[in-house]
């Protein structure tokens, strides 16, 4: 609990809630927009406007850098990231357009589970049997939301 609070305000927790936050607005947001869209079409908006707010960003706040600069190794990793994350938004956006966001949004949050088990097999990360049972209830939590009687 200490390093919970320890974290806040301007630790990872801090950032980690807003991220939830705007993440759970993405999926209303989205759903809403998505409705006389084609999904796929959408997805490309949604990344001009985070390509154009991210630009932005970096250039307000004085954080570019050098692409010459980067790693080949970071660039692999962040080029195969994008391609990760374009993948799950269109899967994603597809999703939204076929389905409810209150099941859609959750079932999406498995990756938390998916992050946890990878973690665990390809970064060396460990888990306590605590931490495995909170992805446990995440795990069930996401299929008890989807799930409609």
């Amino acid at each position: 609990m200490r390093d919970l609070l320890s974290a806040w305000p301007s630790g990872w927790l801090f950032w980690a809630l807003l991220a939830a936050g705007f993440a759970a607005l993405t999926a209303i947001l989205a759903k809403i927009g998505v409705a006389e869209v084609d999904p796929d079409f959408a997805t490309f908006v949604r990344t001009v406007v985070i390509l154009c707010f991210t630009a932005g960003i970096l250039w307000a706040s004085g954080h570019w850098q050098s692409p010459a600069g980067v790693p080949g190794r970071s660039w692999l990793f962040l080029v195969l990231s994008g391609a990760a994350t374009g993948a799950s938004w269109l899967c994603y956006f597809r999703a939204l357009k076929l389905g409810d966001a209150a099941r859609v949004a959750p079932v999406d949050k498995l990756s938390i589970v998916f992050v946890a088990v990878f973690a665990a097999i390809f970064l060396g990360e460990r888990l306590s049997a605590v931490n495995w049972l909170g992805v446990a209830m995440v795990a069930g939590g996401a299929v008890l939301l989807a799930f409609r009687p």
